[in-house]
């Protein structure tokens, strides 16, 4: 087992878990109730990175990231920071791809809200943000759990885009499917399927609580208290 990769897999894939939740959680709610008539193609951007190959989403990121971009400048001149085989770079890169697997699951479960439940909690005298924190957020939470876990998930799997843009950098870029594709390359196949299990294993555990929260979700009266 390379423990460095393992350790670069696991904070890459909580520290994108962590960016992306409040993203997600206010994205997610937006695109649920917006009556806005451009939503059709603010969704279709939301799903692209799940319909591109991984190296075409991993080119335009090295591309927008690179030195020569105005961004990857900008972060490297103002902060020292190098946004191409960089571990920085590779959270951003990994943000960017992980986006829909947050929003979508959160979406579905504040759209599945009935209309009338924030106007009813308004008439009982609860703001905005009341209504989001005490009654939105705890039926919309099975979703929230869904798409975390999924965004971790595909996170400790992804590999094109993680090596197109971090590259392999022992201890720094090089996450655990990039270490399985070098111990395969190396003919290491003992040490590739040590990993490669490793992933199956966590994997299988994600999606195991994606599915239980769907089913907490059908379980839960739609007004809590009832």
């Amino acid at each position: 087992m390379d423990w460095q990769a393992a350790r670069v897999s696991l904070t890459l894939a909580a520290l994108t878990a962590l960016i992306l939740l409040p993203l997600g959680v206010v994205l997610a709610r937006w695109l649920a109730w917006t009556p806005w008539r451009g939503k059709p193609l603010a969704e279709a951007l939301l799903m692209l990175p799940l319909l591109l190959p991984p190296t075409v989403v991993g080119f335009y990121l090295l591309l927008a990231l690179g030195a020569d971009s105005a961004l990857g400048a900008w972060f490297n001149q103002h902060l020292g920071v190098r946004l191409v085989f960089s571990f920085e770079g590779l959270l951003l890169a990994s943000v960017l791809i992980n986006l829909p697997f947050m929003v979508q699951p959160i979406q579905r479960a504040f759209a599945a809200l009935p209309d009338n439940l924030r106007e009813a909690a308004w008439v009982s005298g609860l703001t905005s943000w009341q209504t989001f924190w005490k009654i939105e957020l705890p039926l919309a939470w099975p979703g929230v759990l869904a798409g975390a876990a999924l965004t971790v998930a595909h996170t400790l799997g992804e590999f094109g885009v993680v090596l197109m843009v971090g590259g392999s950098i022992a201890g720094e870029t090089r996450t655990l499917s990039v270490a399985i594709y070098d111990r395969v390359q190396a003919f290491d196949l003992a040490g590739a399927h040590q990993m490669a299990l490793a992933l199956v294993l966590l994997s299988l555990l994600a999606l195991a609580l994606v599915f239980a929260s769907d089913r907490s979700k059908s379980a839960k009266p739609m007004v809590p208290g009832r």
